[in-house]
């Protein structure tokens, strides 16, 4: 039992480690004023078009940065770029998540006087990025509904702690067996108060009532309203 004990001391010397520079992160956060967001989902579930979406709509009227975390290559960060908004591709080299000393890492790279919005974009991955606080002021999930309508109930504890989810890829659903109503269902159960939009990156559906609620949440945050 000795090995077991010493995973689970080794992994809370780690969170709590990592805790506090998420602490130093959200302070950073806050002095300068900036919104800053954990963006987490699967695979394919199309974080980075999402983004590739709502930038424009947003850059009209402030000013957004993007750290892109993935395991390795900067393609991820090469689309963003694309927009002309400042990004930092961060690769973890196998790890499956994000931390604070990362983003922590990739600070320095931004112009904070002119950042209303940071669009952090974690590893796909559903479970880890669960329990690694980066200092953000809110989560939100990309599940695209093609992955299944039990994911909700499945990874409970990243929908627990996400003040909302983007359902992706709802141009699919008439060619999938997903129940929306039943996803929706076991995602208000597990947060109730989490806002839920439905959205279709490829034909645009959706994004202006996420963006606006996303709009909306900088203005608030801003204003000391979060």
């Amino acid at each position: 039992m000795e090995p077991k004990r010493r995973e689970i001391e080794v992994m809370a010397n780690l969170l709590s480690s990592n805790d506090i520079q998420a602490e130093v992160n959200r302070e950073h956060f806050r002095k300068n004023n900036c919104l800053a967001i954990n963006v987490i989902g699967s695979p394919g579930a199309g974080k980075t078009s999402l983004l590739e979406k709502t930038l424009p709509l947003l850059i009209v009227d402030m000013h957004v940065g993007v750290i892109e975390g993935d395991i390795f290559t900067s393609r991820d960060a090469d689309r963003i770029s694309a927009h002309e908004v400042p990004v930092i591709q961060i690769n973890t080299g196998g790890g499956c998540h994000l931390d604070s000393k990362m983003v922590s890492n990739a600070m320095p790279a931004f112009n904070w006087q002119a950042t209303d919005l940071m669009v952090i974009e974690n590893v796909g991955n559903l479970v880890c990025p669960a329990d690694f606080d980066l200092g953000e002021a809110f989560k939100v999930i990309v599940l695209s509904i093609v992955e299944g309508d039990d994911k909700p109930a499945k990874y409970p504890v990243i929908f627990r702690n996400a003040k909302a989810v983007v359902l992706n890829k709802m141009d699919l659903e008439a060619f999938t067996d997903v129940n929306m109503e039943n996803m929706k269902q076991d995602i208000l159960a597990i947060n109730p108060d989490i806002q839920i939009f439905e959205v279709s990156c490829r034909n645009g559906n959706g994004l202006e009532r996420w963006t606006s609620w996303l709009r909306q949440a900088v203005k608030d945050y801003q204003g000391n309203k979060m």
